[in-house]
């Protein structure tokens, strides 16, 4: 059975990280953009993750350019607008696709396991899925979805 942490990305920086290195700990996957009117809850995902990483959690952030040309930005500009506006600190990746043929493989599998308003694809920015310790996916939430509603949710999961 396919997981989360089977899966691969490429960090902001450049490097291929193995989502294998987070088995045993929750993860957020969020696809972001820095221009939607959604960029706020980088505010409350860093907050989500400042709470609870010592405790096994992980916010993961995607961000995608697919939604309305939102986040034109390549990875440098990306990384500094999430620095310097929101203190951005849990891990973030390179832009990917979500939706289409082009799309990361974490999302093809994501969207797969949790479907949403239209069907397997994903509507909007700051879409999120919720995943286990085990790798799997447990909850879907939509943009419009605050960090902060998250947060029982997400204590659920973790260990006592």
């Amino acid at each position: 059975m396919t997981t989360a942490f089977d899966f691969e990305a490429r960090t902001i920086d450049g490097t291929e990280q193995a989502l294998a290195d987070y088995r045993g700990s929750v993860l957020l996957v969020v696809n972001t953009a820095s221009q939607c009117g959604f960029t706020p809850q980088y505010q409350g995902l860093e907050e989500l993750y400042r709470a609870y990483a010592g405790r096994g959690f992980a916010v993961l952030g995607f961000p995608s350019d697919q939604f309305g040309n939102q986040e034109p930005g390549d990875e440098e500009e990306i990384k500094t607008f999430c620095s310097t506006t929101y203190d951005v600190t849990f891990p973030m990746f390179s832009k990917v696709d979500v939706n289409g043929d082009d799309a990361h493989p974490l999302f093809a599998w994501l969207r797969g396991e949790k479907s949403g308003l239209l069907g397997g694809k994903i509507k909007w920015n700051f879409t999120k899925f919720l995943v286990d310790p085990e790798g799997n996916v447990v909850k879907r939430y939509g943009s419009t979805t605050k960090p902060e509603k998250i947060a029982s949710d997400i204590e659920a999961l973790l260990p006592r």
